[in-house]
């Protein structure tokens, strides 16, 4: 699960998370540093490792984490590369809130049915191929989005079901 530095949000990280494990998932955290970050409701999370140190053949799933810090990830070229290796190996990839936009810029959503948070951000995806569906989760294959926190413990259950898949 990837995490922004500053601003992600609680809900986005913690109840997918939560499903995962419950469904027997080990999580790792990354993020773009290991120095504490800050979430939106003013949680401080650790990750266990940097974005340049992730291998995304050692995972089975990647989530981008949302909230308004996780656009720092729109066009950083490491996370860039981690959505698109992930889709390209057939790993379950998953983003939630504004975070699509990554997958999107990505290339990851070109064609696929996905959500986003809303407005700008849902043309910005169709923008790059996206197939908008206002939905709270969307689930193409092995790409899961989902549009916010009010969403993120049905988004954990949905990635926990495709890992079994």
């Amino acid at each position: 699960m990837i995490i922004a530095p500053e601003n992600f949000r609680d809900e986005e990280l913690f109840h997918p998370k939560e499903e995962l494990e419950r469904a027997g998932a080990n999580v790792t955290i990354a993020g773009a540093k290991t120095t504490p970050a800050h979430s939106v409701l003013g949680v401080t999370v650790t990750p266990d490792i940097k974005l340049d140190q992730v291998k995304v053949g050692d995972y089975d799933a990647v989530v981008f984490v949302g909230g308004p810090g996780s656009s720092i990830y729109f066009n950083d070229s490491r996370a860039l590369s981690i959505a698109s290796d992930a889709f390209k190996k057939g790993k379950v990839t998953c983003a939630i809130c504004i975070a699509p936009v990554t997958l999107a810029n990505a290339g990851v959503l070109e064609g696929k049915r996905a959500t986003v948070w809303d407005g700008d951000l849902i043309r910005r995806i169709e923008s790059k191929g996206a197939k908008y569906v206002a939905k709270p989760v969307v689930v193409d294959g092995k790409i899961i989005t989902a549009n916010g926190p009010a969403a993120a413990r049905e988004f954990g259950r949905a990635i926990a079901k495709a890992l079994k898949g």
